[in-house]
């Protein structure tokens, strides 16, 4: 099963929306079968085992790091595809949460005699797919937010020059979060303030994430590098019938989802994208949208980059100003990871309790 997991990491950047899924076949101690699920539209992980395996998958054991489908999307339903090979048992690390499988692709393996396991380094096969799995259960994408500053904390100086605080190292690891995620995220202030791609740039997966700007009053200008190729979503607060043309017209698409503050609605636009398809979205944004995001609780994961320099006040924060009156308001972390990366420092962290949310402007 850690083979199948390594295999199902080789589509990392390129099964969206799917799952990333791998699948090692073994017969008499020895493996005969490997594959996983490189792209949506293609064959799942278990085909591409089974035509590597040939006739000796029959009596074999399969391991899979996801349930069998056991229904008929793009591609034919693995788990019968399975019976017809005539695998003697099958072990997979966890079950499907989509509701179109949830346990049948294994009841389906069960009702043809082919013994079923399930729950072997499940939690090693959750953390390949936070992000399809929080869509299957919850509705929502897993929010990864992004966020590089200087020891003290400031992500620019009070003019708001910032580039460069962390080193090239650093940069290129935020690429490697960008290839991963289906969209990326960010604010009209930093649209304004650094004009930036937000593409992925240094790795061949054969697609760009989608771009998204929560842009209550549509200041996005219809020149923004982020609009090139077409593949942009513009969220807004009140529709403006010009600035909407121009925007249009320049290959962005426009969605206005206010809320009762009149900004940009977070929660309706997480469930918007989560009916596109994202799974994993990635933030790159300013004070007021992360602390948008972080007072709101919607962060599901926290990736910053520390430089090791001090900027001083009048620096800029990473966060706006979370209302928090008594310290047990803060929003608390766990780290979940930590490493150098060039001369920086990498910390990843996930929320240690969920607050209540809170209203912040975006």
């Amino acid at each position: 099963m850690a083979h199948a997991l390594r295999l199902a990491r080789k589509g990392l950047y390129t099964t969206t929306p799917n799952p990333r899924v791998g699948c090692v076949i073994v017969k008499d101690g020895a493996i005969v079968g490997t594959g996983w699920h490189e792209r949506a539209g293609e064959a799942h992980a278990e085909i591409h085992a089974l035509r590597e395996a040939g006739d000796a998958a029959r009596s074999a054991t399969v391991y899979v790091t996801l349930e069998p489908c056991a229904h008929h999307g793009k591609t034919p339903p693995c788990a019968d595809a399975l019976v017809r090979a005539g695998v003697a048992r099958a072990v997979a690390a966890m079950q499907d949460p989509n509701p179109s499988v949830a346990g049948e692709g294994l009841a389906r393996l069960a009702a043809a005699g082919v013994q079923v396991e399930s729950g072997l380094l499940e939690e090693a096969a959750r953390d390949l797919n936070p992000g399809f799995i929080k869509r299957m259960l919850l509705g929502h994408p897993f929010v990864r937010l992004k966020t590089a500053a200087s020891l003290d904390g400031k992500t620019a100086l009070a003019n708001g020059a910032s580039q460069w605080i962390t080193g090239a190292a650093a940069r290129a690891d935020v690429q490697r979060l960008r290839a991963r995620a289906c969209a990326i995220l960010t604010g009209s202030g930093t649209v304004l303030a650094d004009d930036p791609r937000l593409d992925v740039r240094d790795f061949d997966i054969g697609r760009q994430p989608l771009r998204v700007v929560a842009d209550t009053r549509l200041r996005t200008p219809p020149q923004a590098r982020l609009l090139a190729g077409g593949k942009a979503l513009i969220v807004c607060a009140e529709p403006e019938p010009k600035k909407m043309a121009a925007l249009e017209a320049a290959g962005a698409k426009i969605l206005c989802l206010p809320s009762s503050d009149g900004r940009v609605d977070l929660a309706a636009l997480l469930a918007h994208l989560t009916r596109l398809g994202v799974n994993e979205l990635h933030v790159e944004a300013g004070a007021r949208l992360a602390g948008a995001l972080l007072a709101a609780g919607l962060v599901d994961e926290w990736v910053h980059y520390a430089a090791p320099k001090v900027l001083g006040e009048p620096g800029r924060g990473l966060f706006a100003d979370l209302s928090l009156t008594v310290l047990d308001q803060a929003h608390a972390f766990r780290v979940v990871d930590e490493r150098r990366v060039g001369r920086d420092w990498r910390f990843t962290l996930r929320p240690a309790a969920r607050p209540g949310p809170a209203t912040m402007p975006c």
